[in-house]
Formats: C-alpha cells, sequence, structure tokens
C-alpha cells in the first residue's frame, strides 16, 4: 500500500482488479478546499487511458511488476517462448499479450518481458531493429528520395512503407512503436 504522496511516474497501481501505470501526476492544493492528486492511468494490458482524481493521502495498492531482459527463442503455435538471460528460465508468453510486437521479433533478439506474480503483462521491445527486405517491388528509373513510398516486406513479415529507392535484400532500420521505416542499417 502506498498512498497518493508516492507516486511517481511508471509506478503500477491496483485498482478495481486492473493494473495500470500512472503516466502522468499532479498535486493540486487549491485556494479553498482540500488538497487533490489529478492523474493519468493506463491499463497495462488494455492500453486504455484513463483521468482519475484521488484526495490527498489517500491509501492506493500497488502491483509489483518484475521487468526483466529476456531473448526471444521461437514461436510455438500462437505462443512465444522466452529466455531469462540471468537465470536461463523459459516463459511462455501468449500471442494476444505479445500482441503487436510480434511483427518485429526475430530470433535472438533481445527485449524487456513484465510479469506480475508470474502471469506476463507485455512485451516491450527496443525502439528500433534492423530487418531485411524480404519483397519490394522495384523502384523505376527517376525514383527520387523524396518522391513517395511504396509497400515493403519484411523478413518476419510485417509492413512497411518505404522510399522508392529500396530493393529487395536491403537492410532497413524500423521504428517498432509506429512501423516507420528509419534508414538503411
Amino acid at each position: 500500500m502506498a498512498t497518493t504522496n508516492d507516486l511517481k511516474n511508471g509506478l503500477v497501481l491496483n485498482l478495481d482488479g486492473d493494473l495500470w501505470t500512472v503516466v502522468e501526476f499532479q498535486h493540486v492544493k487549491p485556494g479553498k478546499g482540500g488538497a487533490f492528486v489529478r492523474t493519468t492511468l493506463k491499463n497495462v494490458l488494455s492500453g486504455k487511458v484513463v483521468d482519475r482524481t484521488f484526495n490527498a493521502g489517500t491509501k492506493v495498492e500497488t502491483a509489483t511488476v518484475d521487468k526483466r531482459t529476456m531473448q526471444y527463442l521461437y514461436a510455438d503455435g500462437e505462443d512465444f517462448v522466452f529466455m531469462d538471460l540471468d537465470t536461463y528460465d523459459q516463459i511462455t508468453v501468449p500471442g494476444g499479450t505479445v500482441g503487436e510486437a510480434s511483427k518485429f521479433l526475430l530470433p535472438e533478439a533481445e527485449v524487456i518481458v513484465a510479469t506480475h506474480e508470474g502471469a506476463p503483462l507485455y512485451v516491450e521491445l527496443p525502439t528500433s531493429v534492423i530487418l531485411e527486405v524480404t519483397y519490394t517491388e522495384p523502384g523505376l528509373q527517376g525514383d527520387r528520395s523524396t518522391g513517395g513510398t511504396k509497400p515493403a516486406t519484411m523478413e518476419t513479415g510485417a509492413t512497411v512503407n518505404v522510399p522508392l529507392f529500396i530493393s529487395t535484400g536491403e537492410k532497413i532500420k524500423v521504428d517498432t512503436r509506429d512501423s516507420r521505416y528509419l534508414g538503411r542499417a
């Protein structure tokens, strides 16, 4: 248990049976009435963002979230298997928990896996990864770097819009947050 005075960004709270991460908080002391804390909370599992206000000094239940660096090993049907780099223990994470991150997972990639009481909550990828283009339409004579984009299929199956001069077989850097082309690798 903690009070609203202990709130800080990144703290995980257990509210109404759901886990919420504190994205932003602000202590407010109006001239009239009691002080309160205005927070922005993000649901750990669904990603839903809500604003919530607590009276100052209110007790809130904190949750222990264990974040560990793990190595992606392989896909097992719909699930993904990761290995803890410290203990070499393997953990199976359901495909729904991995979500969109699966589009950028390469074997042996190091990611952060967050767990709560042994249950995996989410997988955090590095902000960018280097992937090989497995297929894209050939560029035409006269294509310029500012001339537009075309879809390209990556080695993981993800589709990324790339400039017209990129060809099949090239390695490119991709932003994992919004599937954006960042440059050649």
